[in-house]
């Protein structure tokens, strides 16, 4: 996999060395020349001294064929233009984009390019609410427009899905069980499978059918 990342910070560097470390391709962009010279030799990924936010610096670097854009810079305005250029103009399959400031949040969406946006505080928000939220819906991430949604519900003892199979349970076709978590294991859902209490079931689903998803496991 081709990746391009825009924005040598802490958070743009340590994705570039974790994708490296995983046998991927990576484009790091970054338009300060004193942070390249500093962080060049410790990092071993293809280096571009220039602003992402020119159409001209994605063109140089071949952006068109990246299967993943992500703009990691610490401004949103950056983030957003990024994402505009690397989804219309170049078609990149996939563009994720950090959001600094949550209430930009918003922003993020399919218009201006975003599949994904990575906003700190809701993920944080979104833990602490899983790690007490036996029984209640809690929304993990928001994809494309979000539209589609990742949530994940823990199924107490009075939820209607226990003892079921997921053969039974009757999940509405724009939504799929991706995972249940039992006992610190992640177990690959099958239609055989019976869930039980205390299993996470994590979810993804539109938000038309979400309080369908909300009948079904929580009741």
């Amino acid at each position: 996999m081709k990746v391009a990342i825009a924005g040598a910070g802490n958070v743009g560097t340590y994705i570039a060395a974790d994708l490296k470390e995983a046998g991927h391709e990576v484009v790091l962009i970054e338009q300060d020349l004193d942070l390249v010279a500093r962080l060049k030799p410790g990092l071993d990924v293809t280096w571009v001294a220039a602003d992402a936010c020119e159409v001209s610096t994605l063109a140089r670097i071949g952006i068109e064929t990246c299967d993943v854009m992500v703009a990691a810079t610490g401004d949103d305005e950056d983030n957003l233009v990024v994402s505009l250029l690397a989804k219309q103009e170049f078609a990149v399959p996939r563009v994720v984009a950090r959001v600094n400031n949550p209430k930009n949040h918003w922003l993020f969406n399919e218009s201006w390019g975003v599949d994904i946006a990575v906003s700190t505080p809701h993920l944080l928000t979104a833990l602490v609410e899983e790690a007490f939220s036996v029984g209640s819906l809690v929304r993990l991430l928001q994809l494309g427009d979000g539209e589609a949604r990742l949530v994940e519900v823990t199924l107490a003892p009075s939820s209607p899905a226990a003892g079921k199979t997921l053969a039974r349970l009757g999940i509405p076709r724009d939504a799929s069980i991706v995972a249940i978590v039992r006992d610190r294991h992640v177990e690959v859902p099958q239609p055989e499978t019976v869930l039980a209490v205390g299993d996470e079931v994590i979810v993804l689903s539109t938000g038309e059918v979400e309080p369908e998803i909300k009948r079904l496991l929580i009741g």
